[in-house]
């Protein structure tokens, strides 16, 4: 499916529906969402919620949040926009807890690193002309750690935000001005737009995020095994090292739903690359291994 890349500025005074913004989820996105919204212009409420009370005041602390709600459903029933950023099964059970909750004037969004079983529940729940719309997005920004303290607005500069809207949504004449006010607040952000089928979404992710996850957990993992004790370590450890193993810090909390929603194209990825580790593997002493590595090279130049 092709692409559809979305500019939008529009100016500060036109966006004026969305005056009340609940945040589900203030870890390392969701406070990103509210400080680079304040940095933005946003002038209306935004309101928090977290499962731990420690990761909510710290956003409030921050100024990412004006205010703590007690219950993700209240929060969500009074907002304009909600926003979840929580873990994939997570957002999940929340969707169908709101679906019976907002109404027609209002949106729901996420943050979600998978899209197809989101989108899927997305288009049962909602977006119809008597129900809430939901518009399934993905920042492609982050750290290898979270927490709300890692909270930054600049974090969607110059980064791509992914929406997996399906076809097919019949969404009532307000929702449909709250999704494009809310995508001129990504842009404002520094965020542009990427309009992308669900499916290729989670193909694509497979092989441009998750597959680098896992090859830096696998190889933090062996090098752990194989000479985390030794003492030469730090010495002989270079950059190539730190930037090969950088991901290795990413906790499981955070990639367990991703590993369970997109599975089998994650499979794929690494079968692939185990076919080519195998190939490198027995060619270390022919021509074939110079052709790897101008491979290699013309994908890093384009």
């Amino acid at each position: 499916m092709a692409c559809t890349f979305l500019t939008p500025l529009a100016p500060l005074t036109s966006l004026t529906m969305l005056s009340r913004i609940s945040i589900l989820g203030t870890g390392l996105l969701g406070a990103s969402v509210g400080l680079a919204l304040r940095e933005a212009g946003f002038a209306g409420a935004i309101v928090g919620w977290n499962r731990s009370a420690e990761g909510g005041e710290t956003a409030l602390k921050m100024g990412a949040v004006d205010a703590l709600a007690a219950d993700p459903i209240e929060a969500a029933r009074t907002a304009d926009l909600t926003l979840i950023a929580a873990p994939i099964f997570a957002t999940l059970d929340l969707m169908e807890k709101l679906a019976p909750v907002l109404g027609p004037a209002q949106i729901l969004t996420d943050v979600g690193s998978t899209k197809r079983r989101i989108t899927e529940a997305g288009m049962r729940l909602f977006n119809r002309s008597e129900c809430a719309a939901f518009l399934p997005g993905h920042p492609m920004a982050g750290k290898e750690r979270g927490g709300a303290s890692l909270g930054d607005a600049a974090l969607f500069r110059g980064a791509v935000w992914l929406f997996t809207d399906a076809p097919g949504a019949q969404r009532s004449p307000q929702s449909v001005a709250l999704v494009e006010e809310w995508r001129a607040w990504v842009a404002r952000m520094g965020a542009r737009t990427l309009d992308l089928d669900a499916a290729r979404h989670d193909e694509l992710v497979a092989w441009v995020s998750h597959l680098p996850q896992f090859v830096a957990t696998a190889l933090s993992a062996l090098l752990e095994d194989e000479v985390g004790d030794a003492p030469e370590l730090k010495d002989v450890g270079g950059r190539a090292l730190r930037e090969m193993t950088r991901l290795g810090a990413s906790p499981f909390s955070m990639w367990r739903d991703i590993a369970h929603t997109n599975a089998e194209a994650i499979e794929r990825t690494l079968a692939a690359l185990e076919q080519r580790l195998a190939h490198l593997r027995e060619n270390l002493r022919t021509p074939a291994l110079r052709s790897e590595f101008e491979q290699a090279n013309r994908f890093r130049r384009e």
